[in-house]
């Protein structure tokens, strides 16, 4: 099968227009071939794999992966034997390396260590090629005929809301994206002020909008307030899930049409969001199993303890029955919106704004814009904040046994407290937390905890 764009467009188009059997065909297929590859070229799946039947077809019968595990192995794991992980992290630790090739054939990003241990990525031309293709299928049940043109006549003027500067894929396209388009790419900083933003915004009037999907409802906060004057066709939320309800509301406030997707480094094409406000996963390039706390298989209809996951394209590092940590839901029905693809919604990602009160009104952070400061910070393998009252956090960290931990937590207080000041809450009060960041559901740690959350949390 052809590896190009323009095949996987057309061969997702056809999975998708058979049904799900052929979706499943397409899944075991290309299971099989990544497990034989996987074998053939990783040292560690190799010796992992030495009791398994020659073909495997389900994902169930590999054994379980996951973060730590991987990192620890990083070497053996990675089928390019010229991948280090002593070259993958002089790229991390260089801002000014992001968006640079690795090895001048890979793209490179982190993950925010959310399972205890931050997480280094590669990413193949394969891969790439099948996200694009994947994002052209969402982009084909988000927009109608018309909206196209729309963002045709706005010369595709693509505003992109992040927290910057760090090793993570967002960061990373945002830096491709830039270097290639220019004048029609805008990338904003979600750690700049509010009125900042509205300005910049202001005056690059997007055709898409790409915030994470907590900014995305500050923004209509300024939108409805007359702050904001925009007029998107589309915004493509990430990172984070909201309340259903917001969806609707953002659509509403900014008169265009709301996508959501979930992903990872680990998979950054694994599902995006439907009419109906579900998740649909792309079954025909990532098997995905939703297990309980034991690893056995929950029934669609049932809240499952985590998810496991296959990456089915990446070649370079493969991801293969995987312990992502996110809590979903599987639809046991079919999805009204005709979508022949499972469709999911996920407990582990929530969108947590925190608001604080200053004499001139409440002012709302987005959580990844106080957290990247912190995860920059070399020695800081997790952290968490936890609002107590409206004017004071708790920061909570888990901080590496060879660092010195009153040095390390001397810098993450600074970054956390530049970040407050620029945005004139200098008065909240940053304690050091006496305990480490606590475990949520699924075994992911939430990285913000709202005020009220704080105090339940606190009342246990």
């Amino acid at each position: 099968m052809s590896e190009h764009v323009i095949g996987l467009i057309w061969d997702a188009w056809r999975a998708r227009k058979g049904g799900a059997g052929a979706i499943a065909q397409r899944q075991h297929a290309r299971l099989a071939n990544m497990v034989a590859h996987a074998r053939a070229n990783s040292p560690y799946y190799r010796e992992l794999y030495r009791d398994l039947p020659d073909r495997i077809e389900s994902a169930e019968q590999l054994p379980i992966t996951d973060k730590k595990t991987l990192m620890e192995r990083f070497d053996e794991w990675c089928t390019d034997r010229d991948v280090t992980l002593e070259a993958a992290e002089a790229v991390v630790d260089d801002p000014s390396r992001i968006g640079e090739r690795f090895l001048g054939k890979y793209t490179l990003a982190t993950t925010s260590g959310t399972t205890g241990r931050r997480g280094i990525f590669l990413t193949d031309d394969r891969t790439m090629a099948v996200v694009t293709a994947m994002m052209l299928r969402w982009m084909g049940d988000w927009l109608s005929p018309t909206d196209i043109l729309k963002i045709i006549a706005r010369r595709g003027r693509l505003a992109m809301v992040m927290a910057t500067g760090g090793h993570f894929a967002s960061a990373v396209a945002a830096a491709r994206l830039k270097k290639r388009r220019g004048k029609r790419i805008e990338v904003l900083s979600a750690h700049m002020p509010m009125a900042e933003l509205v300005e910049r915004l202001n005056r690059f009037q997007p055709a898409l909008l790409t915030p994470y999907a907590s900014m995305a409802a500050m923004l209509a906060d300024e939108q409805e307030a007359g702050r904001l004057h925009i007029n998107p066709v589309l915004l493509a939320l990430s990172a984070e899930g909201l309340p259903q309800p917001e969806y609707g509301r953002i659509a509403r406030v900014f008169g265009a049409k709301v996508g959501n997707s979930y992903a990872a480094s680990e998979c950054m094409f694994l599902s995006y969001m439907c009419s109906e406000g579900w998740l649909h996963v792309n079954a025909d390039w990532v098997a995905f199993e939703p297990v309980d706390a034991d690893y056995r298989p929950v029934a669609p209809g049932e809240q499952s303890h985590t998810i496991l996951i296959s990456n089915l394209a990446n070649r370079v590092q493969p991801i293969l029955r995987y312990d992502l940590g996110d809590s979903v839901l599987q639809r046991s029905d079919p999805c009204p919106c005709g979508n022949p693809l499972p469709a999911i919604r996920v407990q582990g990602r929530s969108a947590d704004v925190l608001t604080f009160r200053t004499s001139g009104g409440d002012v709302r952070l987005p959580p990844l814009a106080l957290g990247q400061p912190i995860e920059a910070v070399r020695g800081v393998t997790l952290f968490q904040l936890a609002q107590s009252d409206p004017e004071r956090l708790e920061l909570r960290l888990q901080i590496a046994p060879a660092a010195n931990a009153d040095n390390v937590w001397r810098e993450a207080e600074a970054g956390l407290r530049n970040v407050l000041v620029e945005h004139g809450l200098e008065h909240v009060v940053v304690e050091r937390g006496g305990e480490p960041p606590e475990q949520g559901r699924g075994g992911k740690f939430r990285e913000v905890i709202p005020l009220a959350q704080a105090n339940d949390s606190l009342s246990r």
